[in-house]
């Protein structure tokens, strides 16, 4: 295991803040998986899985099992560690900028594909390597104005050339679950079957250019405008980006992380990435794919108190009761259920909402919104 540091630019004088990556393997020695944690300062489930991670993957590289190069970042955001009010940790937002820590992201399509269009040919691997190039190269260039953007460069310069990378993240109080490039799915598949996910949620663009699609979504991009310029070229999708929503903030427990530790190792292991014996066996998919664009926010239409009648993993049918909300002043009562059915797979962690508050999410297979698809 090798550690790098690598010095995100100063925001203020007198202070100095650093990311520290975690290297196994080699370099061009068979693919290559990078793994990050604590996006969102907040989030901390993946910190610990990324800490089971180091210490198996320690273990293997010393009996020479680790066949790819991979890397774990334990702390994505130094900068959001350090924000707390009061007591209370502030990791979603950077509160210099109000911007959300996972939004953002360096958009390289466009330049990429200048880059490498004149140059792509009939070998999809050649191809592979050319944009691979291309994108390290139009990160190198980037000029950044402050720590945040210096922060994201170093975490896409670390992930943006991987055939995996795995975000790990969590929500309030939810079942574990996925998202992905609906591209992707057929590669994710195995992987929300080794971690137990709930429910998996595909989009091509959810907006504001969240880190796992800002490093996948350039595959997609390119392989459209190779088609619409007329170029019979094979472009792969190269870059498997994945959001795991490693379930609920305080759902911090060493029989968990070690799980999905374990979850994780297995999918590297079915990727060639580590060596084993024998292919893990997939368990079976808990619910199939579904868009995110079919995301059901139950909201509260007044203030009052919520009480679930369902908890995050449940599947639900039309019209059944999810929640209730109840104003104890009027004795107005409200049963909150799914228009389309569906997977509910995180609701609220606070027993009281303000008035249009979300309470619930069902993944539905009902394409329901647009735009913007993902919650500040």
């Amino acid at each position: 295991m090798e550690r790098h540091e690598h010095t995100l630019k100063s925001g203020c004088l007198g202070t100095r803040r650093t990311v520290s990556s975690f290297h196994f393997g080699a370099p061009d020695s068979g693919g290559k998986a990078y793994i990050q944690a604590s996006l969102h300062a907040d989030e901390l489930p993946g910190m610990l899985v990324a800490w089971y991670l180091k210490r198996e993957l320690n273990r293997l590289e010393a009996e020479g099992c680790v066949t790819g190069e991979i890397i774990v970042v334990p702390q994505a955001n130094p900068i959001g560690h350090a924000q707390a009010l009061l007591g209370t940790p502030l990791g979603r937002f950077e509160l210099a900028s109000g911007n959300n820590f996972n939004r953002h992201y360096p958009r390289l399509s466009d330049a990429v594909y200048a880059r490498v269009k004149e140059r792509l040919g009939a070998d999809a691997a050649g191809n592979t390597r050319l944009i691979r190039a291309a994108i390290r190269s139009e990160l190198a260039l980037r000029e950044d104005e402050s720590e945040l953007d210096s922060q994201r460069t170093i975490l896409m310069s670390l992930a943006a050339d991987a055939d995996i990378v795995l975000d790990l993240h969590c929500d309030l109080h939810a079942a574990l679950h996925v998202y992905t490039g609906t591209p992707l799915w057929e590669q994710c598949a195995p992987l929300a079957r080794l971690l137990g996910s709930s429910a998996q949620l595909l989009a091509t663009e959810s907006g504001d250019e969240p880190f796992d699609e800002a490093c996948s979504q350039t595959w997609w991009h390119i392989r459209d405008r190779c088609l619409a310029d007329g170029l019979e070229v094979p472009i792969d999708m190269a870059c498997l980006a994945v959001t795991v929503e490693l379930r609920g903030q305080r759902q911090v427990s060493h029989a968990l992380a070690s799980r999905d530790a374990a979850a994780i190792l297995d999918f590297l292991r079915l990727r060639g990435l580590i060596h084993s014996a024998a292919a893990p066996l997939l368990p079976e998919l808990r619910f199939p794919a579904t868009p995110l664009a079919g995301s059901e926010n139950l909201k509260a239409p007044f203030p009052g108190l919520v009480c679930f009648h369902v908890e995050p993993g449940d599947v639900v049918t039309v019209g059944q009761p999810v929640a209730d909300i109840i104003d104890p002043l009027d004795d107005t009562v409200v049963t909150l259920s799914s228009a389309y059915g569906g997977m509910v797979y995180a609701v609220s962690n606070h027993p009281y909402a303000m008035a249009g508050a979300s309470v619930a999410k069902v993944a539905t297979n009902s394409v329901i919104k647009s735009g913007k698809l993902l919650s500040a």
